[in-house]
């Protein structure tokens, strides 16, 4: 994602989660109930601290979890956001619907056998595959067909009851955030959904690996997902041909292949709750406002003769962004709504340049060069915490995304404007 300022913030959210516990993406926390609600919240956060455009909260697929090349838990046992993979996989519950299906717990789905589907359904080359005498619900390797090597991997996961509770999951994403190439969706004949991507491993292009996915989405909510990249690995390793090797066609034929509807039905079951869309308790108590609501009151509070023409909005969450353009080039304004911040009010608001408004909120202006690659791209911000830890952030860039050129020399609104936006009791309205 993001360095500097990024970094310091993702650890202060992490220390303020509490102690004596942690935590992992991967499994449910031992600690029952309310941590389980903490992580939910952290792991939200962290997306969207800083003022960033995370992939985690508007990406391909709503909310990624970390791809199947190279390893996805970071420090501390984060997973790191990705445009390689989701994680929709339901893990436990009751059987899975058909008689020997699997019970709670990782999938044990022979990785040979998985590996067989992916050999039979794409061209012709050598294979070095991972793990292969072991089990899991994923196979990842290294394909060459003469030309380079690529990294590829298949994920079989669950998206909840039917076809439509994964719907996130085959939707193109949002072009503000994560630039690619191309992007197509369609409804294939019995009902599924499929979505193939054609991107970048990082957003900001810094180095120019590409990951290319197809990702199908069954009538009955299973999930067939293919990554592939034109290097052996995702990440930490040199490019090794122009492109993947798949092309779209490919990729359709690989997720959509018979073989995989055997060991899709070998997943385990979804736990109630999950089946009926229904949150946790502890989440239930977390009510922030909607993407939409946030997107709506942001553009409610763009100043006023200004000429300000809202050209594209987006955002999920407590994150929601417009593009305006003034006539003088497009200029990102980006909002973050983060209730129940209060624990890391010092990291965030311990430094310098911080001043304390007569309600006792504080404010904190920064002016800095952006962090997405966009060449020239600066970024201006209002950090906003009140004495209840509800936190606001508002950014504004001089360019209508942060991994494109600037388009003009500052973006749209100054500091004091942003503050503005900040400190509007608006947002306060849209958390019960």
């Amino acid at each position: 994602m993001t360095n500097g300022r990024f970094e310091d913030e993702l650890g202060a959210v992490l220390r303020a989660t509490g102690e004596g516990f942690a935590v992992d993406d991967r499994r449910e926390l031992a600690a029952g109930g309310l941590a389980r609600g903490r992580r939910r919240l952290v792991r939200r956060r962290v997306a969207t601290v800083g003022g960033a455009l995370a992939l985690a909260a508007i990406g391909v697929g709503g909310v990624y979890g970390g791809s199947l090349l190279g390893g996805s838990a970071g420090s501390g046992g984060i997973e790191q956001t990705s445009v390689a993979g989701p994680a929709p996989a339901g893990d436990g519950g009751e059987g899975a619907g058909q008689k020997g299906g699997a019970g709670p717990g990782t999938p044990s789905i022979p990785v040979a056998e998985l590996a067989a589907v992916l050999k039979a359904n794409t061209p012709a080359g050598t294979w070095q595959i991972d793990n292969e005498q072991g089990t899991g619900q994923s196979v990842t390797g290294v394909y060459d067909d003469g030309k380079g090597t690529s990294g590829v991997s298949v994920g079989l996961y669950r998206a909840g009851s039917d076809g439509e509770s994964g719907t996130s999951q085959v939707t193109c994403p949002d072009q503000v955030a994560v630039p690619y190439d191309a992007c197509t969706t369609e409804r294939l004949a019995g009902g599924a959904k499929l979505m193939v991507f054609q991107g970048y491993e990082y957003p900001d292009k810094r180095v120019l690996t590409k990951n290319w996915r197809a990702v199908l989405l069954t009538k009955d909510g299973f999930l067939v997902d293919a990554s592939e990249y034109n290097a052996p690995t995702e990440k930490d390793s040199a490019i090794t041909r122009p492109n993947p090797p798949f092309d779209p066609a490919q990729l359709k034929k690989l997720v959509t292949a018979d073989g995989w509807r055997p060991l899709l039905a070998q997943l385990p079951a979804l736990r109630k709750a999950e089946r009926a869309g229904a949150p946790s308790a502890p989440d239930a108590r977390i009510s922030g406002p909607t993407g939409a609501q946030v997107r709506s009151t942001l553009t409610a509070l763009l100043p006023k003769g200004l000429g300000l023409r809202v050209v594209a909005k987006g955002g999920e969450g407590e994150h929601g962004y417009v593009v305006v353009d003034d006539g003088h080039g497009r200029s990102l304004v980006q909002v973050n709504v983060q209730p129940d911040m209060g624990g890391v009010r010092k990291e965030l608001f311990g430094g310098p340049g911080v001043t304390t408004e007569p309600d006792g909120t504080m404010v904190k202006l920064e002016k800095k060069a952006g962090e997405k690659g966009g060449a020239g791209v600066v970024w201006w911000s209002a950090d906003t915490m009140d004495k209840n830890g509800f936190r606001v952030i508002v950014s504004a860039f001089n360019s209508g995304t942060q991994h494109d050129a600037a388009t003009r020399t500052d973006p749209a609104l100054t500091t004091e404007q942003l503050k503005e936006i900040a400190l509007s009791s608006k947002w306060h309205q849209l958390v019960k």
